[in-house]
């Protein structure tokens, strides 16, 4: 059963990445306008734009360039950018020797962040449902809840004022590294940024944690097991703890999900030299081949991702093994 849903959902993948890349081709070469003139701008001179086009296929049937594109893609041939200011890397330069260490950088932050935030949101959750109905559990429940009123732009600024800017003055207010050095060369840098999502992301884990567990020891089987005499810590042991991880599991995922895509604003707060941060001064320089790789990267990621999630949730869940 659970190769069968790898295969099914691995094909589902392949389709989606597909009409992702064809969304992103026709995004940025067939869409009204000249691709050349957007990126060499008004005052490009009418030879100029020839050069460009011939460099990005726009003089070929439309067809043929995205057969020709996305055949340099799955082979490996990403191009090459064009600008000079885009990445912080010379015009000319091969997409990923520009991306790779921001990719990298994008990993560390997504990984620490996802890794910490569900750490805390799980115990949270699960301490707050021990101990239903006491302060803790209030605080906790309300200070969530506010939580997840607060764009990601707002807890950075938050951040930056208490421990950068004013009051502590402890950490830097921005991430800037040197063009293609990675972030764990100077870990402080990961402070703030890291600190940002998982604040974000805590309380939906936080959440769905409390109400899976919550439900779980409401459930029928628990209270067999309180009539039969069983220990209250094996009961949430051996009981309730092994029912509360496949929607764990989800919601975790989904947040992993949710860091890819906003790490993009996060990054450009703290100026961080991430995926997010090229992706954006892509779009700003009009750097065409680097917006379709991000974009392609962004969405395989989106991809493997919920694949992953799936293939845990059910392995953790033994019911839904069990061919019916």
């Amino acid at each position: 059963m659970v190769w069968r849903l790898v295969l099914r959902r691995t094909l589902l993948g392949l389709l989606t990445l597909l009409v992702v890349s064809i969304l992103v081709f026709f995004a940025t070469h067939v869409l009204p306008g000249n691709a050349a003139n957007a990126v060499l701008g008004q005052s490009a001179t009418p030879k100029r734009v020839e050069v460009l086009e011939a460099q990005l296929e726009l003089n070929r049937p439309v067809v043929d360039q995205y057969l020709s594109w996305l055949g340099n893609l799955l082979t490996g041939h990403l191009g090459h950018s064009l600008s000079g200011d885009t990445l912080t890397g010379g015009g000319g330069q091969p997409v990923w020797e520009l991306i790779s260490p921001k990719l990298v950088n994008s990993a560390i932050l997504v990984f620490l962040s996802g890794l910490i935030g569900s750490v805390l949101g799980v115990l949270l959750g699960i301490l707050a449902t021990l101990r239903r109905e006491s302060w803790f559990d209030r605080i906790t429940s309300v200070g969530a809840l506010t939580v997840t009123a607060l764009p990601e732009f707002i807890v950075a600024v938050v951040l930056v004022i208490l421990f950068a800017t004013g009051g502590l003055q402890i950490l830097p207010a921005v991430s800037t590294l040197p063009p293609g050095t990675y972030a764990w060369s100077e870990p402080e840098l990961l402070v703030l940024p890291v600190a940002t999502l998982v604040i974000v992301i805590v309380p939906y884990i936080f959440r769905m944690t409390r109400a899976a567990m919550t439900e779980a020891l409401e459930s029928d089987y628990v209270e067999m097991a309180k009539l039969n005499g069983v220990p209250t810590w094996r009961i949430n042991l051996f009981h309730a703890l092994p029912n509360i991880v496949p929607p764990v599991i989800q919601v975790i995922g989904l947040n992993f999900l949710y860091l890819a895509g906003g790490i993009v604003l996060v990054e450009f707060v703290f100026n961080y030299p991430g995926i997010g941060q090229g992706l954006v001064s892509s779009i700003t320089q009009r750097d065409i081949p680097v917006i379709q790789v991000i974009v392609v990267i962004l969405a395989a990621f989106y991809v493997a991702m919920n694949i992953v999630t799936d293939v845990i949730a059910l392995l953790a869940s033994p019911r839904r093994r069990v061919a019916r």
